[in-house]
């Protein structure tokens, strides 16, 4: 129990095919509806496809777990529905401070420009976004949670996967087109299929304490090298909702687990570190270690794999949750039109082509920020240090401090789906980079960029106004949204951000990642870009 959240039961159900009430096959079966399950749920629904999803508990996550959720999950909770609650419950911040022993060493600023809808990143205990996502889910239609359901075999056939499921009432089999496995880091779904799971594990042990206080704290990212408080280790503090403030202490290889997390030991550390002028109450600890690990392909014959059950990073940066999410955002569209018959089944290989190399940066980064907070010898420690005496007084210092690179989005600038440019372009917004929001007014009322984009593929260009409502390949449409005609630039800042001279036009996919961008108008480009996009070509 924790003194400021209620846990939710929720109701088991026995499986009408247990019964033989109706057919047992599905067009998706998504296993975990941990955040990320609950986000393929979401993100299926809102292409029209019908998703289960099965989960062996009956409650959200206990402990705050996943904490910050950046700008770009954010975006995509936005499109399904929900942002507004999740970012109204939890704290919004951009600032981090990072302190060696007990100075100031360096800040920065994750969106230091305005004008976009969605704050930099919010902290948020993972319960409450939870229970936020299973809300969502209750006004669609589309969407079947089934708590009490645990996966524990698994076959597979050329066009299906037949699913043995184990619940109270006893093991039936569930078949389903496609299943996504988003069961965790332990995933069973991937040792069912055999995947590989490497990388590499991290021996020191950190402690996890989630305690509720009135504090004058702002809401910002503090991070200690070597404090006073906790000489020779790392500390970090965040706020969370509810006043419940999150605190992680290194404690090193060697620790003990089962001493580590008694009350006896944790309360003097939060003492040390906060003062005796902060009065504090438990409400949960854990200890953790971690890896950074990735599965060997996202997909295995029908069976698609996300989140922690595809690649595990240390909790340093927020990469976790926030980079399955994006995995999510990658597949949703690719699988709706593979289900449709719009596109070609191989355009699912992408999704472990883009995803794959986003599992790979967001490792690299993970393991560069675990080296520079726990460093493994002394030649590295001496290194260490010496960036964070030099980042006092010397700018070129300061971005080699690494307390954890917070996550951004992965560009996909390799992709087989962009055309490259062939044009010169001022802005950042390349093929394979996700669209930036902006302020705009379509009918006289103040909205946002992405929220106009919808879900399919859009052409965006700037002061032209071609004579079509959309163009196609085949049963694919891309509609067509004009800068001057259909929504207004209200304050220069979206021509700013793309570079929008007229003439200039994007594809964008649903997703609302770039596919390619020219400097003119042209249909039949863009129906080769479109078919690029879908892998109906090559180029």
């Amino acid at each position: 129990m924790l003194k400021t959240y209620k846990f939710p039961k929720f109701e088991y159900r026995p499986s009408p095919e247990q019964s033989g009430a109706v057919p047992n096959r599905h067009a998706v079966v998504v296993v975990g509806a941990g955040p990320i399950g609950l986000t393929a749920a979401l993100e299926f629904a809102s292409r029209g496809i019908s998703a289960v999803v099965l989960d062996d508990n009956d409650t959200v996550s206990v402990g705050s777990r996943a904490l910050a959720y950046a700008k770009r999950s954010l975006e995509v909770w936005d499109r399904l529905g929900c942002a507004d609650r999740v970012v109204e419950k939890g704290v919004s911040w951009k600032v981090g401070k990072v302190f060696f022993r007990n100075e100031l060493r360096y800040q920065f600023d994750l969106l230091p420009e305005t004008d976009h809808k969605m704050p930099a990143m919010i902290n948020l205990q993972q319960y409450y976004l939870e229970e936020s996502l299973i809300e969502e889910i209750g006004r669609q239609p589309l969407v079947d949670v089934r708590w009490k359901h645990k996966v524990v075999g698994l076959k597979q056939a050329n066009d299906h996967v037949v699913l043995s499921v184990e619940t109270p009432d006893g093991e039936f089999s569930l078949t389903a087109d496609w299943v996504v496995a988003c069961d965790g880091a332990n995933s069973d779904v991937r040792e069912m299929v055999g995947a590989k799971f490497s990388g590499q594990a991290f021996q020191d042990r950190f402690l996890i304490a989630d305690v509720v206080m009135k504090a004058g704290f702002p809401p910002e990212r503090w991070f200690w090298f070597d404090p006073p408080f906790h000489r020779n280790q790392s500390a970090l503090l965040h706020r969370q909702a509810s006043d419940v403030w999150r605190i992680d202490f290194q404690l090193g290889q060697d620790a003990d687990p089962d001493e580590e997390r008694k009350p006896e030991r944790v309360i003097p550390r939060i003492r040390a570190m906060l003062g005796d002028e902060h009065n504090f109450e438990l409400e949960w600890v854990s200890i953790y270690q971690f890896a950074c690990r990735r599965i060997d392909d996202f997909r295995y014959g029908r069976v698609l794999f996300a989140g922690d059950s595809a690649h595990q990073v240390s909790p340093f940066g927020g990469r976790g949750a926030n980079t399955g999410v994006q995995d999510i955002d990658n597949l949703g569209w690719k699988l709706r039109l593979i289900i449709d018959g719009e596109a070609p089944i191989g355009l699912i290989d992408s999704y472990n082509e883009e995803r794959g190399v986003a599992a790979d940066d967001n490792l690299l980064n993970s393991t560069r920020s675990t080296d520079f907070i726990t460093p493994k010898s002394a030649t590295s420690r001496r290194y260490r240090d010496a960036v964070l005496e030099l980042a006092a007084n010397n700018e070129f210092a300061r971005p080699l401090l690494n307390s954890g690179r917070l996550s951004r989005p992965t560009p996909y600038v390799n992709s087989s789906l962009n055309t490259p440019d062939e044009d010169v372009f001022d802005s950042r917004l390349a093929p394979g980079t996700n669209c930036e929001d902006a302020p705009i007014r379509r009918n006289a009322e103040e909205a946002w960029l992405l929220n106009q984009l919808g879900n399919g593929f859009v052409v965006l260009t700037f002061g032209v106004s071609p004579d079509l409502e959309t163009i196609a390949h085949g049963l694919v449409k891309a509609s067509i949204l004009v800068v001057g005609r259909d929504i207004e630039d209200c304050r220069g800042i979206l021509c700013a951000r793309y570079d929008g001279r007229p003439g200039t036009t994007y594809l964008i996919r649903p997703d609302q990642y770039v596919a390619a961008r020219w400097r003119q108008f042209d249909a039949d480009n863009i129906r080769k870009a479109l078919a690029r996009a879908i892998r109906c070509c090559r180029g």
